[in-house]
């Protein structure tokens, strides 16, 4: 038996003079939780299991059977096709500090061993926003699928289409249906999941028309966001409108799943739905 013991970092208290960035406050129970714990955990408070958002690479790591995964289309950027002022400067920005090129990152995969395409978006970048890239990436992430016969798999977080782009984003809607209907034809799944928050066009478009839909725990999934729905009906919203339990209770989802539990879930469906 060792004569000193190592502190757990739950026993740390968070003091004034501590350097910023190593601890967060989860916004559910507002515990002080330190950001290696919080890793340890996948980003979900292990007091009481607020889901934090989660970056692209870190939900395909988490998914993904070791050394599986093979990115696609890495290099597609957004161009300025409304001569849209800081536009440019706005992406190259965040191109650098997100490390990402838009706000999706696309690939090959197996999950317990079934073979599937992935396309998981992140909202860190232009806070998950629906542009050209968006779409395009999605699409061909859909063909590709098709044309090696693997199941397809979109993970949600965003506000919705970009606005910067306009009526070229909201064409994105309409092409990632089409591919994924062409998904159905060839009887291949698709497996959607929706994380905080889902909202705006991808709401209405590829996120919430999955042969299965999946959600965490108290996302957000909506269309309009909870202030405009009451400003433009007048009326008082039920409890705990918009969110994942509530899109449970009315329909709209098949399951809510607990992100320590999303890797069996997906390889479980994949597993039933895959031609074999």
């Amino acid at each position: 038996m060792g004569i000193f013991s190592k502190p757990s970092l739950e026993s740390l208290k968070k003091r004034d003079d501590m350097p910023e960035g190593l601890w967060s406050k989860c916004p559910s129970c507002d515990a002080m939780i330190h950001n290696l714990e919080l890793a340890q955990h996948h980003q979900v408070c292990h007091h009481c299991g607020h889901h934090f958002l989660m970056g692209s690479r870190e939900r395909i790591a988490l998914l993904a059977d070791e050394g599986s995964f093979k990115e696609t289309d890495p290099d597609l950027i957004s161009a300025n096709p409304l001569g849209f002022d800081g536009y440019p400067e706005k992406i190259e920005s965040l191109v650098k500090k997100t490390e990402l090129n838009d706000a999706v990152v696309t690939g090959k995969l197996s999950i317990g061993g079934e073979k599937a395409m992935i396309a998981v978006m992140d909202f860190k970048f232009f806070a998950g926003s629906m542009g050209s890239v968006v779409g395009e990436k999605i699409t061909r992430a859909i063909e590709t699928a098709i044309a090696e016969k693997r199941g397809m798999i979109i993970v949600s977080a965003s506000s919705g289409a970009r606005m910067q782009e306009g009526m070229l984003s909201l064409m994105q809607m309409a092409k990632t249906c089409g591919a994924l209907a062409r998904l159905s034809e060839a009887k291949l799944p698709y497996i959607s999941v929706m994380t905080h928050p889902t909202t705006g066009g991808v709401t209405a478009s590829f996120a919430t028309i999955g042969d299965i839909n999946l959600a965490e725990p108290k996302c957000m999934i909506g269309f309009a966001g909870p202030r405009v729905v009451k400003e433009t009906t007048h009326q008082n919203l039920p409890p705990g409108f918009q969110t994942a339990e509530f899109m449970l209770e009315h329909g709209l989802i098949d399951s809510i799943v607990t992100r320590s539990k999303m890797r069996d879930k997906l390889a479980t469906l994949l597993g039933y739905m895959m031609p074999h």
